[in-house]
C-alpha cells in the first residue's frame, strides 16, 4: 500500500475518487470538493488541501481522506475556539491543525472513503497513522474528523481518538403522501401554528418559486448569491462561497442544487439553498433583502419538506442549530466528531471536558425529545432509525 498527500483534488481522477463514495453523498463528490478550490472558496478562508490517497501495488485507489490544514476554525460548526484559547493561554500554539471535514458544511458523512467495508478496514489505520505523522511534520496541535457517521465514529474511537457529541434537528419522511398528510401527524397546536405561518408567508403580493436542477439559471444564482452574502455581512463577515461556485454546481452536479426563491410584487426578496443526495435533502443557506412575516420558515422548511415528500426523500437535514425546528416537525439527532490531541496533558483535559459535555448533550436530547410536535412518540423502530 502506498499513500500520497495531494494539495489539490485536480491530482486525482474524479471517477476514481467518486468510486469511494458509494453512498452518493453530494458533499463528498470530487465535483463538490474540487469546485470549492477551483472557485476560490478555500484558501481565503484558511483551508489548505492535504488530502490522503491510499493506493494498492497496482496503483489503484482503494481509500482516501479529505483533509485540510487549517489556520482558524471558521466554517467547521464544531466549535473549538475555547480549546484554542486555553491551549494558547497555556503557552501552546493551537494553529495550524488538521481537519477532515466538508468545508462550511455540517452534514454527517464518511470521513474515510472506501468502496466497501473490506477496503475501509485496511485504509482506516493506515490513513489515520499518516494523518498523525503529517500533523507532527506541520507541528500542528491536533487532528479533527468532523461529522463522521456513527459507524465511523466507533472506528475512530477504537483508534483512540476522543469523541465529541453534538445535536442537530432533522425531519423524517414517514411515507407521507402530501404536506397535509404530514400535518395530520402533528398535534393540534403545532398543526394550527404551521397553517397560520404558511398563510402569513403566502400573503398577497408574495410569489414563491421552487427551482431544481436545470430550472436554475445563472440569473437565479446571481440573485441568491446576493441574499447569501447579505446574511454573512450581517452576521459573520466575509462570505465563504463565491457566485461562480454556485453557478458551477448547476453544471457539475445538476441533480443536486435546490433553490426556493420568494418574490414580492415581482421582485426577488429572499431565497434558500439546499443540496439533494440519494435519500436526503440538506438545507444549507438562506438570505433576504427584506423581511416578510414567516417567509423564512416557508422557504427554508415548509417548501423543502414538500419537496422531500414529492420526491420521496427519507430525510431533511436542515443544518446546524435551531431549537425552533422542534415545533415544526423536526426531531433531535446526535452528531459526532473525533479528535486526536498531540499534547498528552491537553488531551487529558479535553477528554475530561468531553465526558461532561456528552452527559449534558444526552440529557438535553432526552429532554427536548419530550417536546416533539407529533401526536404520538415514534415507535422503537423509528427511534433506532432516527438515532442512526
Amino acid at each position: 500500500m502506498n499513500v500520497e498527500i495531494i494539495a489539490s483534488l485536480a491530482d486525482v481522477e474524479p471517477a476514481h475518487w467518486n468510486r469511494l463514495n458509494p453512498s452518493g453523498d453530494p458533499f463528498l463528490t470530487h465535483e463538490f470538493l474540487y469546485g470549492l478550490e477551483l472557485h476560490n472558496c478555500l484558501k481565503p478562508q484558511g483551508w489548505y488541501g492535504s488530502h490522503l490517497l491510499l493506493r494498492d501495488d497496482n496503483g489503484d485507489l482503494v481509500g482516501a481522506m479529505p483533509l485540510y490544514l487549517r489556520t482558524n476554525s471558521y466554517g467547521e460548526f464544531v466549535f473549538d475556539w475555547a480549546w484554542a484559547d486555553a491551549y494558547e493561554r497555556a503557552g501552546g500554539k493551537y494553529y495550524p491543525k488538521l481537519v477532515s471535514a466538508i468545508p462550511f458544511t455540517p452534514a454527517t458523512g464518511n470521513r474515510l472513503l472506501a468502496a466497501n467495508a473490506e477496503d475501509l478496514a485496511v485504509a482506516l489505520p493506515v490513513l489515520l497513522n499518516v494523518a498523525i505523522e503529517l500533523l507532527k511534520q506541520h507541528q500542528a496541535s491536533s487532528l479533527h474528523c468532523l461529522f463522521p457517521t456513527r459507524e465511523q465514529t466507533d472506528l475512530f474511537k477504537e483508534q483512540k481518538l476522543l469523541v465529541r457529541t453534538g445535536c442537530q434537528y432533522h425531519w423524517y419522511n414517514r411515507d407521507y403522501v402530501s404536506f397535509d398528510d404530514f400535518l395530520q401527524a402533528l398535534n393540534s397546536k403545532r398543526r394550527k401554528q404551521i397553517k397560520r405561518e404558511r398563510r402569513d408567508a403566502n400573503a398577497p403580493g408574495i410569489e414563491i418559486e421552487v427551482l431544481y436542477g436545470s430550472d436554475i439559471t445563472p440569473q437565479h444564482w446571481h440573485v441568491f448569491h446576493a441574499f447569501y452574502c447579505s446574511t454573512f455581512y450581517r452576521k459573520w463577515g466575509e462570505p465563504r462561497l463565491t457566485e461562480s461556485f454556485f453557478r458551477y454546481l448547476s453544471q457539475a452536479l445538476p441533480n443536486a442544487p435546490l433553490l426556493v426563491l420568494g418574490k414580492h410584487d415581482g421582485e426577488y426578496v429572499a431565497g434558500s439553498f439546499s443540496m439533494r443526495g440519494l435519500d436526503t435533502l440538506y438545507g444549507r443557506h438562506w438570505g433576504c433583502s427584506q423581511h416578510f412575516k414567516q417567509l423564512h420558515f416557508e422557504l427554508c422548511y415548509y417548501k423543502t419538506i414538500e419537496f422531500c415528500i414529492d420526491e420521496k426523500l427519507a430525510r431533511f437535514d436542515a443544518g446546524a442549530q435551531g431549537e425552533h425546528k422542534i415545533t415544526r416537525g423536526f426531531e433531535p439527532v446526535k452528531t459526532w466528531s473525533a479528535h486526536w490531541i498531540a499534547d498528552p496533558r491537553f488531551r487529558d483535559a479535553i477528554a475530561d471536558f468531553l465526558e461532561r459535555e456528552s452527559q449534558h448533550i444526552d440529557h438535553y436530547v432526552d429532554e427536548i425529545s419530550g417536546h416533539k410536535a407529533y401526536k404520538q412518540q415514534p415507535t422503537l423502530d423509528d427511534t433506532i432509525r432516527i438515532s442512526s
